[in-house]
């Protein structure tokens, strides 16, 4: 994974509630199983018409928001189901944080394991509408800090979940680390 520790993006503002998994990667589109390939299919009920075609309505097909690494969301993103696809979506589509006041507990759990920063921020409204006046963020992990339209909000994350993000770990990386010690037992052992 990619580590995550400064980042200044155009925000994409979703002025949505209650955004549920379904909604972020529709069920017919699991097949997969590797993690890549899933963007794609990111809001694809609301990203495009029922004969294919994109819906010009819908923020993602804007093409002011094209490459914008940071979404900003309503309350209860990451809802219904635990599919750990719906951050690999999100991931894959270009977004590499999340802002919102917040989130369902597995998913906002799946996003910081798979290398993408859910910040939990109840000012989230802010951010949203900076985004649809074209305004950028600068996220900052190390600080702990977001800052947007001359404002700086604190947020909070695990010591835990921050270390993982700033190196760019996963728990298997973690459990690298303890190689040495993991061949020792296993001789020890034999």
């Amino acid at each position: 994974m990619e580590p995550v520790k400064k980042l200044t993006s155009r925000i994409t503002p979703l002025d949505r509630i209650n955004v549920d998994t379904d909604q972020i990667i529709p069920k017919q589109f699991l097949k997969r199983i590797e993690r890549t390939g899933f963007g794609q299919f990111l809001f694809y009920g609301w990203r495009f018409n029922e004969d294919g075609t994109p819906n010009q309505d819908f923020i993602l097909n804007h093409p002011d928001f094209k490459g914008a690494e940071i979404l900003a969301a309503g309350e209860n993103f990451g809802c219904g189901s635990s599919r750990e696809h719906a951050p690999w979506a999100l991931q894959d589509y270009g977004f590499k944080v999340i802002i919102a006041p917040s989130f369902a507990d597995i998913f906002y759990n799946n996003c910081v394991k798979n290398g993408i920063l859910a910040i939990r921020l109840e000012e989230a409204d802010q951010v949203i509408q900076a985004g649809k006046g074209g305004k950028s963020a600068t996220v900052d992990l190390e600080s702990q800090t977001v800052q947007c339209n001359g404002k700086t909000w604190h947020f909070e994350i695990d010591s835990y979940w921050k270390q993982m993000l700033l190196n760019g770990w996963d728990e298997i990386s973690i459990t690298f680390q303890y190689e040495d010690a993991i061949k020792k037992y296993e001789e020890s052992h034999v």
